[in-house]
């Protein structure tokens, strides 16, 4: 069974995450007794994401205060949001990148968006298409990022502001202060990206939003939220939001 669920999975599952698999399999190990499985008697080990290219950063409209403050929870949905951006690759070295917005309530992706470019301009679509993939959202929400360019940029403070939405900023070389997306991207890349060829911009979209909305979403448990994956602890009492949802 752990070869079969290692093999399903492209082999990017270690021994923690192989015994919450095992578990829904209704068969019960220690993470001792797995690792020893895994990685002794069978081999087995999950892959590791390769270091990202250094950054430059731009000068900085408005740079805002730390208000999310290492509190990664929250107790309803679409109070808190946290963004990034990471590096894609295609196969002939071509560079693109993801913005991706993800909700603290579950750790659901509720919007991912590449671009050839890393803008400001690509923050905004990415907070729109969140925006749009939600219900009315009747709460004050933050958003919490780094200090990149993208997000002090005279243009997406502007539009933050235009629709009511609070901006929290990381100290400046503190990833830490962003946990929740810097774990979300080296999960991407460890369970997806790393794995395979992207030949075209087209081929790269499909896998990463595969990844995000059906894998990450729907498919994988999630620690944060008990093992339920994001889209369980989301609509665990809201099964009529399924079709809003999908279509995110």
């Amino acid at each position: 069974k752990i070869v079969q669920l290692y093999h399903d999975t492209e082999g990017v599952i270690g021994h923690r995450m192989m015994r919450v698999f095992l578990e829904h399999e209704a068969i019960k190990l220690s993470k001792t007794t797995i690792h020893k499985y895994m990685n002794k008697e069978l081999g087995l080990k999950s892959v590791v994401r390769r270091k990202r290219p250094g950054y430059v950063r731009g000068h900085a409209h408005k740079i805002f205060p730390n208000l999310l403050n290492q509190d990664f929870t929250a107790n309803n949905k679409n109070t808190k949001w946290c963004t990034d951006f990471t590096y894609l690759f295609l196969t002939d070295g071509s560079k693109y990148y993801n913005c991706s917005i993800i909700d603290l309530y579950d750790r659901s992706v509720v919007a991912s968006i590449n671009g050839k470019e890393i803008t400001s301009d690509l923050t905004i679509r990415a907070v729109k298409k969140a925006i749009a993939s939600q219900p009315t959202i009747k709460n004050k929400l933050l958003l919490h990022s780094d200090q990149g360019s993208q997000f002090t940029s005279k243009e997406f403070v502007e539009f933050c502001k235009s629709i009511k939405i609070t901006q929290s900023m990381s100290k400046a070389g503190y990833p830490y202060d962003n946990a929740p997306m810097e774990r979300y991207y080296n999960t991407l890349k460890n369970e997806k990206l790393n794995l395979h060829y992207y030949h075209s911009e087209k081929e790269l979209d499909q896998a990463v939003n595969d990844f995000a909305y059906v894998w990450y979403n729907h498919m994988r448990p999630h620690s944060y939220n008990h093992n339920m994956t994001p889209f369980e602890a989301r609509f665990k009492s809201e099964k009529s939001s399924l079709k809003c949802y999908k279509n995110a």
